[in-house]
């Protein structure tokens, strides 16, 4: 299907636990992957609400990782193979962005869950993304990296107002 954000979601929530891992042994990992995978799809069905705006980022491409590879210093592209290459070009750096505001800002992720409600993907409410919106302590500690608001600023700082803008929280534009 045309429609599948799948790929995009995967290769974007990759991204974040590579560049910010899991402090732990294969329990904190699928902890730390459950969030950023919860914290990628919510992103990207704001990004691309309905089944056209999907449809359209999988024909095009989301641009890859190439950008937030500089920012955050893992610039790689030179020593990987092509298979470790391939996947990076699904990351779309708008929804890392948007991903990364919501780990770091509680708040923000329940404005963004609430959010979902007005576009055409699947709805899910709070309990679908509860360790997005209400980590636990185990949560926290085995996704340290992912959730810190400091190491995180680089990226989700870049997109911060268009997911202001996206969730109404923006500043009122002047008439």
């Amino acid at each position: 299907m045309l429609n599948d954000l799948s790929s995009l979601i995967a290769a974007t929530a990759r991204w974040l636990t590579v560049s910010y891992p899991s402090s732990g042994g294969a329990l904190a990992s699928a902890l730390c992957e459950a969030q950023a995978r919860q914290a990628v799809t919510v992103a990207a069905w704001l990004r691309y609400p309905t089944e056209i705006d999907a449809a359209l980022v999988t024909m095009a491409g989301p641009g890859g990782a190439d950008r937030l590879d500089w920012i955050t210093g893992a610039e790689q592209r030179g020593t990987l193979c092509a298979e470790d290459w391939a996947w990076r070009t699904w990351v779309d750096e708008v929804v890392a962005s948007w991903a990364a505001g919501l780990l770091t800002d509680p708040e923000l992720a329940g404005l963004a869950v609430d959010a979902l409600a007005e576009g055409e993907h699947p709805s899910a409410g709070p309990a679908e993304f509860r360790r997005l919106v209400d980590p636990d302590d185990g949560d926290r500690r085995a996704a340290a990296l992912l959730r810190h608001p400091d190491l995180l600023a680089p990226v989700a700082d870049l997109h911060h107002e268009q997911l202001l803008d996206r969730l109404g929280q923006g500043r009122a534009l002047a008439a």
